[in-house]
């Protein structure tokens, strides 16, 4: 127990902003202007009040931190469980820090409906906070299911001419895959009877149980990555999504697969994770290869964009599965970079989308000229998409192929040629729009960065360019974590306990 349940306080603080919200009155003009102010000073104070979490996490710590218990359901055993370490403190952070920037973003982009919107993304930022912060199976299972409902209606509502096929496809795809989670959760909880997630990290049921409840929890994490074959709900849902509905479908909906297998299917299932690692390896690789190289002929500018979410997302499964503190490390980093940098690249369609009302690369060109700032801020996202050093999309990536090159070296030459590959299709993109040639009147009009824009960019670009040559912001406070997950892992294989016995034998 602790004196301030601060984690409680950052989950439903935005809930709270929402039900204020929907007490507003007046003119629709009224209404949807205080919407937005009340969104943005709602999601303002969630993000300052993360900040102390930041602040006073303990580094060195690899134990979960501002823990709170509340008896839920004493009969079943069930409680109301909230903590984080250093897995799950950035995660937090990001999506405190994208949801006002998405406020932002949309202060003039949504015109209908502005209270509704806003009520909407702030129950799914809500549901965000919460899914990092639980510490037991049921409650972990109750938000992250729940940010389904915000998102399809953000899509829904609010998308393009094809919102409601993308939406219910979104809706589908990931909701096949949850209930097989369920019943895997209902599983562990009848074979150990409890719900206590770190109770259910440090003791791992049997190898064969294992492996069936590995598949269940994969089908649901690897939807929501999303993993090759199962990816193409993304693109769709992307397209149709409005500005801010991509960022945080980017940013954060998607680091849920991968936070998945780091709090799940590696420590609980470790035998298991061990025997299905090869299979990772190659649907990340192919994900890698496939989505780059169908990236390299869209036509749209956020589809590319998406298919590039996806392959960045097989070096963040890469990196998990090789079990290793490079490779671990490197996903986290990269899952926090890749939210920032994609984020950002949403946004900057987003700019240019507001503008001439199309997504479609051929209708622009030339914009160095008539747009400077916007110009600056696309290059440096672009950089950092492909993974230039000196930019935070660089260290991830380097970290994972590192960790793959030694697990297996056929796998990581392969992943390799996605840098390849994504520098291919991202500096195509940006030699179109930014340089190419001016076919367009309407293009060659369009004003750059109002100051609005132009400040929302500001922490996304300084985020970027910092974490590239301070990574150790982030790493110092995730080590410890990943090296007692690491530790929890090698143990529980039951080759590393019998070499360990083996060594002790000949110390005697």
């Amino acid at each position: 127990m602790i004196e301030f349940p601060v984690l409680s306080l950052l989950t439903f603080l935005p809930l709270i902003g929402a039900l204020l919200i929907l007490t507003i009155r007046g003119s629709e003009e009224i209404v949807a202007r205080n919407s937005r102010w009340a969104a943005l000073w709602v999601s303002g104070t969630t993000f300052f009040v993360s900040l102390y979490l930041l602040f006073q996490f303990d580094g060195t710590s690899a134990e979960f931190q501002f823990v709170e218990t509340i008896d839920w359901f004493p009969a079943l055993g069930l409680s109301y469980t909230m903590g984080i370490d250093g897995i799950s403190l950035f995660f937090v952070l990001l999506s405190a820090f994208l949801t006002p920037i998405c406020v932002l973003a949309s202060w003039t982009a949504v015109k209908t409906r502005v209270k509704e919107y806003m009520i909407a993304f702030l129950i799914l930022e809500t549901f965000m906070i919460g899914t990092f912060c639980a510490l037991d199976t049921i409650l972990f299972y109750i938000f992250f299911e729940g940010v389904l409902i915000p998102m399809f209606l953000i899509i829904g509502i609010w998308g393009g001419k094809r919102r409601v096929y993308s939406a219910y496809k979104f809706f589908l795809y990931t909701l096949l895959g949850s209930v097989l989670m369920l019943v895997a959760l209902l599983t562990l909880y009848v074979q150990t009877g409890t719900t206590s997630i770190p109770e259910l990290m440090e003791d791992p049921v049997g190898r064969d149980l294992q492996i069936w409840l590995w598949l269940a929890f994969f089908a649901s994490f690897a939807v929501k990555m999303p993993m090759w074959p199962v990816h193409t709900w993304l693109p769709d849902a992307h397209v149709e999504a409005p500005t801010a509905g991509s960022v945080i479908l980017a940013g954060v909906l998607l680091k849920m697969g991968g936070y998945g297998f780091l709090r799940f299917s590696l420590p609980m299932f470790p035998e298991a994770s061990e025997f299905f690692a090869p299979m990772v390896f190659w649907l990340s690789v192919v994900a890698i290869i496939y989505t780059s190289l169908v990236a390299l002929v869209q036509e749209d500018m956020k589809k590319l964009i998406a298919y590039s979410s996806v392959a960045h997302m097989g070096y963040v499964t890469l990196g998990i599965f090789t079990a290793t503190v490079q490779g671990i490390e490197g996903a986290i980093f990269q899952m926090i970079s890749h939210g920032l940098i994609s984020g950002a690249l949403f946004l900057c369609v987003g700019v240019v989308y507001d503008r001439l009302h199309t997504r479609e690369i051929a209708r622009y060109g030339g914009l160095v000229k008539n747009m400077p700032k916007y110009a600056t801020v696309f290059m440096i996202m672009v950089l950092g998409s492909v993974g230039l050093p000196g930019t935070s999309g660089f260290v991830g990536e380097f970290l994972t192929l590192l960790a793959a090159f030694q697990v297996d070296t056929i796998i990581a030459a392969f992943a390799t040629t996605g840098i390849i590959l994504g520098a291919a299709y991202m500096l195509m993109l940006y030699r179109k729009v930014v340089f190419g040639e001016q076919v367009n009147k309407d293009a060659a009009a369009m004003s750059d960065l109002n100051p609005r824009e132009f400040w929302y960019f500001v922490p996304l670009v300084v985020l970027v360019l910092w974490l590239g040559v301070q990574p150790g912001m982030v790493m110092d406070k995730v080590a410890p974590s990943v090296d007692k997950l690491i530790t929890q892992y090698e143990s529980a294989l039951p080759l590393h306990a019998e070499g360990t016995l083996a060594e002790e034998e000949l110390e005697e």
